[in-house]
């Protein structure tokens, strides 16, 4: 197989690869690396926060836990009351933007404060405890790829065999991949309800990368059938994965993606990922073209220093 880490390492601002890549390299160093393992057993009604899709990830890591959970939108509403909870675990893979108000706000609070975070020595962290802090590895990205970073506390948790998943992207799902997404200029992506943290971070990914200039919409199974089809269009590609289409959209615009049977959030989120960035790639570089410009924006927003390419 390629060495996609190793592309990962080299590419330029004129070089930015697409998402698949980056998917592809997040499972070669979850393949590659010991992944750690989070124990926060002796929380038992924590309060949980993320912003963007750091949100939903947290969602993922503690699903089936009695836990809060709080964004960059009410993060703050939450925090006065911290007799609600035991405790708090932030996640964020740059360690910057909103997590370090959220760590000001929740150790004011007198809260026994976590960070997980992809960053060493991240700037949240520097009022933590070294006990208090999770780093997991991540490869080099293009800002707001976030594949190494969440995927490797998610396959921390779900234990899949990252290197099976790849083989199975290489072998099933890049057989059924369409020569000619170009030919579309909007999507709807069908995703089993399991995965139903799933759905926001992949319509996180359609807003990164294409903003106003492709349409993705994304739907669990049980979701779409509430009216969401009422306007068809014949440029619109219906894209189901692991669950039959037999009702939605116009027919020959309907493409199914295989998934492993006993597959959990890791190797979903590659795998649709991966099909992203196939989409991607077969539109102007449109993510390319922006980052560089949108970061420095986003640099005088936060008042922080931050890179289109996060090393």
């Amino acid at each position: 197989m390629i060495n996609y880490r190793a592309r990962l390492k080299d590419f330029q601002l004129d070089t930015i690869p697409n998402l698949d890549v980056a998917a592809l390299g997040a499972l070669q160093l979850v393949s590659q690396e010991q992944i750690p393992k989070l124990d926060f057993s002796h929380l038992k009604r924590p309060l949980v926060l993320g912003s963007g899709n750091a949100f939903f990830t947290a969602r993922i890591l503690f699903d089936g836990v009695d836990a809060f959970y709080g964004d960059e939108s009410t993060y703050g509403a939450m925090l006065q009351m911290p007799s609600h909870y035991d405790g708090v675990v932030i996640l964020s893979a740059s360690g910057k933007k909103h997590a370090i108000a959220m760590v000001e706000i929740a150790q004011k609070a007198h809260l026994d404060t976590y960070l997980i975070t992809n960053t060493k020595d991240a700037d949240a962290a520097r009022s933590l405890d070294e006990d208090h802090v999770f780093v997991f590895q991540k490869n080099r990205e293009p800002y707001t790829y976030n594949t190494s970073t969440y995927f490797t506390p998610v396959f921390g948790k779900t234990e899949e065999d990252a290197s099976a998943i790849a083989s199975f992207i290489e072998h099933e799902v890049s057989a059924h991949l369409l020569r000619n997404f170009d030919d579309y200029e909007a999507y709807a992506l069908i995703i089993p309800s399991r995965f139903k943290y799933a759905r926001a971070m992949l319509r996180t990914k359609f807003d990164e990368l294409f903003g106003p200039m492709v349409v993705g919409r994304v739907f669990t199974d049980e979701e779409i059938k509430h009216a969401k089809t009422v306007v068809s269009s014949g440029r619109e590609l219906l894209i189901s994965f692991g669950v039959e289409n037999e009702h939605y959209g116009i027919p020959k615009n309907r493409l199914q993606i295989p998934l492993p049977k006993a597959v959990q959030y890791g190797g979903f989120l590659a795998i649709s990922y991966y099909v992203v960035g196939k989409i991607q790639e077969a539109h102007p570089p449109y993510f390319a073209q922006s980052v560089a410009k949108y970061t420095q924006t986003a640099s005088r927003i936060f008042d922080q220093d931050i890179t289109p390419i996060v090393e």
